[in-house]
């Protein structure tokens, strides 16, 4: 489990945000403003309610062409996985080794690239077989990912994500997330990429000292690091979460032809097809 204090994690965002091979990496600057008015703050419908594996530690989540694809974390039971929506059930599977513990994962054209936690490992594998093509390395921790379709993205538990070129796996932008008030918005997990945004778990939300608001997602400005808006899905799933503490939120899949939201979390037994209401 990841526990550590704030200083400590801006002080490994700031060790992060450069890159081996790119010692002057474009990197965002200026804090932003506080804001002069509240942002928007969307709440959410329930289309659908679909299984899920509930010995699955949702680390990362997307979909493609009718499927879900997630990669799940614990050591000795960290995967890769190709899963019918409508089931529930793992269509194919890669174990990672036991001592790596897994994070989050992304599709980019015809590759999936997946993170590790500690390990500052991650991999690339074909979409079609899970065939494991090669292996890359990056500093700092591996939390969430995803693309925007030319540079991989990835948050490691800080305020900072870091832009990362899929090829050479060299950082060539980072981009410090601040909240309405200044401060930087800590503890950024599982990410996706929709309609032009970030969108992005906070993991521990509820947690006064993160934000004080449970199952809580940014929506995210790539171009500045700028919080667009807020996503308040409190109480979607509070039976999941009354098992344990770390049954959190983390899962976020975007089916864009259909314009369909899916959501999920940690050793959660449901899935939830969502729609979003307007803000208020």
């Amino acid at each position: 489990m990841r526990f550590f204090v704030l200083i400590a994690a801006i002080a490994l965002a700031t060790a992060c945000s450069g890159s081996t091979g790119n010692s002057t990496p474009n990197v965002a600057t200026g804090t932003p403003k506080p804001a002069s008015t509240p942002l928007p703050v969307s709440s959410y419908e329930v289309v659908k309610v679909y299984p899920h594996d509930d010995k699955a530690f949702t680390q990362g989540l997307f979909f493609h062409d009718g499927f879900l694809y997630e990669s799940t974390g614990q050591y000795g039971k960290s995967s890769l996985r190709k899963v019918e929506i409508t089931t529930g059930k793992v269509l194919q599977k890669w174990d990672l080794p036991r001592e790596d513990f897994g994070e989050g994962s992304t599709l980019l054209g015809d590759k999936i690239y997946m993170v590790t936690w500690q390990q500052g490992l991650g991999r690339v594998f074909n979409l079609s077989d899970f065939k494991l093509i090669r292996e890359f390395q990056y500093q700092g921790e591996g939390w969430g990912l995803t693309n925007d379709g030319t540079s991989l993205i990835m948050s490691q538990g800080t305020h900072v994500l870091k832009f990362i070129d899929p090829n050479t796996f060299v950082s060539n932008k980072t981009l410090p997330i601040m909240r309405e008030d200044g401060r930087p918005l800590m503890q950024i997990n599982e990410l996706e990429y929709v309609k032009g945004e970030i969108w992005a778990n906070i993991w521990h939300s509820e947690d006064p000292k993160v934000l004080g608001k449970p199952n809580y997602i940014a929506r995210i400005d790539p171009a500045t690091g700028k919080i667009v808006g807020w996503i308040d899905l409190a109480n979607i799933s509070p039976e999941d979460q009354r098992r344990d503490s770390e049954n959190t939120l983390n899962g976020i899949a975007y089916d864009a032809a259909n314009d369909r939201i899916f959501v999920t979390g940690k050793n959660w037994k449901r899935l939830y097809e969502i729609k979003l209401k307007p803000a208020q």
